[in-house]
């Protein structure tokens, strides 16, 4: 009878040890905790909990310092815990209401909050931590309609509000990069699924969203691994899934556009970056490349026109692509738009002040100066490249075509047009058939303003030289 009795002392006795030391490592850990020192605070509010593991005040107390180390799903514990040994404890459901909003369950935290409300009414702290709940359940629908609408700025912005609240809740902050993602801000959205990764490396949607991010840059290969590993850690992403398919049909079907047009099969190439461009219209800079390659295979196969509307629709997508640009300004030259020309070589050599951008941009204003002048090759009817011989020809069948004469029965109108050509005829002809003036020509100078008096010089002078002293005479009215 004796034995029971010395033990039940020597139980009290343990006990009341054990809580009077347990007691001191709380008020340790409060101390440490009134310094910031969460890390020592949690050790010995973990020291008072190994003593007496029934005592909820003590999960309460580790539950905020979790908190403040963001370790929130362990503090959630801890307060669910708390709550568990005491249903009356407000503290440990106000801890819990907080932990389930900061992860982002906005209705298991209203919960809470509601019992808070039960044992204390007039809770201040309690009364505005449902309304923080309610404005996180409204930006997530409001987020959720904007989705939808693919009204992503409007997702980014109800996300960064709801995570003010819910600042460690990974589901917004993927939603929230993945939006980035779409609306082509990709190194924040890179950002914020790294961080989350930092946190948990198997986050299959943070890995989706990295892959995503890499997938727009037109870094596919790259934008695969990680699209592979999100499905590898979420075997049903379907996000991941349905762009790791297209991601690799995309680099297929672009690859092969690039193997024909280097084999010079461009009627082929074109139909496959066309094919390609109907694969992923997300993908903004692998597409701005893809019109970029069918415009230049447009311009191989003399679809100037289209080439110009490709590299335009290029540019479009990505406003700092310069080869587009200078595809485009090729193009243009080509068609001898030679002011579209030079502003599209001028963005290039703002952009990039190269010696090659440089020379592009001089010699495309070369070529508009020369445009705004007489254009002696086309008054002849030649080309820029015509012989000496060719010029001939084309002044004598021009100089017989036009000359005063032949018009003489005409009207006073016709005969003013007539004279006027048959003297442009003669400028023409006396520049083109002069190496040194053809040359200065050639090179841009205005060969009016070099002579000075280039538009006083007489035409018929030019046509008796080149025809004999005898003027056109029989000859003239032979070719009539």
């Amino acid at each position: 009878m004796h034995i029971p009795l010395v033990l039940k002392h020597f139980l009290s006795f343990f006990i009341s040890v054990s809580f009077r030391e347990a007691e001191s490592f709380k008020e340790q850990g409060n101390a440490y905790y009134i310094k910031k020192d969460y890390s020592e605070a949690f050790n010995y509010y973990t020291k008072a909990i190994d003593m007496c593991p029934k005592n909820a005040s003590y999960y309460g107390n580790r539950a905020a310092t979790l908190m403040m180390l963001s370790r929130h799903r362990e503090a959630l514990e801890d307060s669910q815990q708390a709550v568990r040994l005491d249903d009356t404890f407000m503290k440990g459901h106000l801890r819990e209401g907080k932990c389930h909003l900061s992860l982002g369950n906005a209705m298991a935290a209203s919960r809470c909050f509601h019992r808070v409300l039960e044992l204390e009414p007039d809770n201040s702290q309690a009364q505005q931590e449902v309304k923080n709940a309610d404005s996180v359940l409204e930006y997530e629908k409001m987020a959720e309609l904007g989705f939808e609408k693919h009204d992503f700025r409007m997702v980014v912005f109800c996300m960064d509000r709801a995570l003010e609240s819910a600042s460690a809740c990974h589901r917004f902050k993927v939603l929230k990069a993945e939006c980035l993602a779409m609306l082509g801000r990709y190194p924040e959205a890179q950002s914020v699924a790294s961080d989350i990764l930092r946190m948990d490396a198997t986050n299959g949607d943070a890995l989706y969203v990295r892959g995503l991010c890499l997938y727009y840059e037109d870094c596919i290969d790259k934008a695969v691994q990680f699209f592979v590993q999100a499905l590898r850690m979420a075997p049903d992403h379907e996000k991941a899934r349905l762009a790791c398919r297209n991601a690799k049909a995309l680099k297929a079907k672009k690859e092969d556009g690039n193997k024909a047009f280097k084999d010079g099969n461009y009627d082929a190439a074109y139909e496959l970056y066309s094919e390609a461009l109907t694969i992923d219209p997300n993908n903004i800079k692998t597409n701005a490349k893809l019109f970029c390659n069918r415009g230049t295979v447009g311009s191989k196969l003399k679809k100037i026109d289209q080439a110009i509307e490709d590299c335009t629709k290029a540019v479009k997508l990505d406003e700092t692509y310069i080869k587009a640009y200078l595809r485009r300004a090729q193009c243009y030259m080509d068609k001898e738009e030679y002011d579209e020309a030079v502003r599209d070589y001028e963005k290039v050599y703002q952009t990039e002040k190269t010696k090659e951008h440089k020379h592009l941009l001089k010699n495309a204003q070369l070529e508009l100066k020369k445009s705004k002048r007489k254009d002696y090759y086309k008054v002849l009817g030649v080309d820029k490249n015509a012989t000496e011989d060719e010029i001939k020809k084309a002044y004598r069948k021009r100089a017989l075509m036009h000359h005063p004469d032949r018009h003489s029965s005409a009207s006073a109108e016709v005969q003013k047009e007539e004279e006027k050509k048959f003297k442009e005829v003669g400028e023409a002809f006396t520049v083109l058939s002069d190496p040194k003036k053809k040359s200065r020509y050639d090179s841009g100078h205005d060969m009016e303003d070099d002579t000075g008096n280039m538009g006083d010089f007489d035409a018929n002078n030019i046509f008796k030289a080149f025809f004999g002293a005898s003027g056109p005479g029989n000859f003239f009215f032979q070719f009539g």
